[in-house]
């Protein structure tokens, strides 16, 4: 039998996979990491905590599947996309924290480029609104203020590189300093049509070229790391949102997917054509076998299950995260109570990085069961939000939605989520469909596999949730939506 390795580097934990050539999932380790949040805005993760992390799950997960490294036919890596590490070539030392996708610290400075008329120039190039988000910013700001940084990555000291690059570098001790298109695609400082940093986009920046890691296809092979105890092929590598699309089989254009994780991320599969969203949506680079180029429609959701831990840790309504459906379903409706979880600002589509979250909708009979019940919604109608947005922008019909990611595991979302959305929502028998998908594409690299075909005939359905609510409730909904996303702009 013939094991693929997938890790799997989230926000909050570091996971290692191991699936065998059936697409089954065999083992699995985890291993949770701190959050760092020096002042309010601000998110940061200790790089060298993420990498212990991550290699110790790979080494728990060998155990837990009693295999050894020559049972393993390659790695693959997926991970939290756009958060950013600086280090020392020399001896691997991170510079300063990781700083992470969710940090706004660098808003200040995309106002001020937006102001000087930069915003349509740079969406031009990278598919990409310009927010703190992605990693250019945050790249700048690490060089602007970290002593001794700008000079010594003039002088080619440093590597820049997102969570992939970093785990290639560690798990292939320095020999690799590489990323996938997927990853590349998310820095703001690629050029999605030309497929190649763009010179013109780093000297808006300021960002020397000699820091940036190599781009290749996500499935191709980058290196070996010998770390496990014999060399194994490093294979796949891909952000976790487009590894998450290639592991749903989402192939051909007009198939999409939602992630619910910490956020929410919908992206559709648009094929070799890059659209150009009219409706706040963002093009970016899917999974890339060889040299042609593949393109997602995607929306990013800031707070989706999140929203669920901030009921558990700030509100200390629920004891753990899974009460939250049995809570909710104790009473009928939300009771007219909108949740807008816009604890970080909101994304896609509507780009509001100052928004703030509200509770609207408020009564004396209102209980916690009706909050419970809201802030479930709340996903719901955000992921909405994104799906019409794809719509409106009608590169392709979207016949059924797939969906993944932990919250995925709660009915009472799903079939509220089919109801918003008129179309059939459908929930796989393998969830685990990032780490999937980056296990296809290290599998796909090393032969594995012969191609996607071979890939996508092992995708299977577990349930599905179909409409039940008239068309005309589900617009009374999102128009009520609406009205609440208007009280926070």
């Amino acid at each position: 039998m013939t094991y693929l390795l997938a890790l799997d580097q989230g926000t909050s934990s570091s996971r290692s996979i191991i699936f065998n050539e059936g697409g089954e999932l065999i083992a699995t380790a985890q291993q949770e990491f701190r959050q760092i949040f020096p002042q309010p805005g601000w998110v940061e993760h200790d790089a060298q905590e993420i990498w212990q992390s991550q290699f110790a799950t790979c080494k728990q997960v060998m155990s837990n599947a009693a295999l050894q490294a020559k049972d393993i036919a390659a790695i693959g890596i997926t991970n939290q996309r756009e958060t950013t590490v600086l280090w020392d070539r020399k001896n691997g030392q991170p510079l300063y924290h990781a700083i992470v996708w969710q940090d706004r610290r660098t808003e200040a400075y995309c106002d001020e480029l937006r102001q000087q008329g930069y915003a349509p120039r740079i969406q031009a190039k990278t598919g990409l609104i310009l927010d703190p988000y992605f990693s250019a910013t945050k790249l700048k700001w690490l060089l602007d203020h970290v002593p001794d940084a700008r000079r010594r990555a003039n002088a080619g000291e440093l590597a820049f590189g997102t969570i992939d690059s970093w785990l290639a570098w560690q798990l292939s001790e320095g020999a690799l300093h590489v990323t996938d298109v997927s990853n590349a695609s998310r820095t703001m400082l690629y050029n999605i049509h030309d497929n190649k940093w763009d010179e013109e986009l780093l000297s808006w920046f300021d960002i020397p070229k000699k820091l940036l890691p190599e781009v290749l296809p996500s499935s191709h092979q980058f290196g070996h790391s010998k770390l496990l105890g014999a060399a194994i092929p490093i294979a796949g590598i891909a952000g976790d949102q487009q590894a998450a699309l290639f592991g749903q089989a989402c192939f051909t254009p007009g198939m999409a997917k939602n992630t619910y994780g910490t956020g929410c991320f919908m992206l559709m599969h648009t094929g070799d054509q890059c659209p150009d969203s009219q409706n706040g949506l963002i093009s970016t680079a899917a999974c890339q076998t060889d040299a042609h180029a593949q393109y997602a429609l995607e929306g990013s959701v800031f707070i989706g299950g999140a929203v669920v831990q901030w009921l558990r840790d700030g509100l200390k309504a629920i004891q753990h995260s899974t009460d939250v459906e049995q809570l909710a379903s104790t009473v009928p409706d939300s009771g007219g109570v909108v949740f807008v979880p816009s604890f970080t600002g909101l994304g896609a589509p509507y780009w509001v990085p100052s928004a703030k979250g509200a509770i609207l909708g408020l009564s004396r009979g209102t209980t916690v069961a009706h909050i419970a019940r809201a802030a479930l919604e709340s996903i719901a109608f955000q992921s909405t939000a994104l799906l019409q947005a794809m719509v409106r922008d009608a590169v392709f019909p979207i016949r059924e939605l797939r969906v993944d990611g932990g919250a995925a595991a709660n009915n009472m979302l799903l079939q509220f989520q089919a109801d918003l959305l008129g179309i059939p929502v459908i929930r796989p028998k393998v969830t685990e469909t990032t780490a999937l998908g980056a296990a296809y594409l290290a599998g796909l690299g090393t032969g594995v596999y012969k191609n996607v075909e071979e890939c996508a005939s092992q995708w299977q359905m577990d349930t599905q949730f179909t409409p039940a609510m008239s068309r005309d409730e589900a617009a009374n909904l999102m128009q009520n939506w609406e009205i609440a996303i208007g009280k926070v702009r």
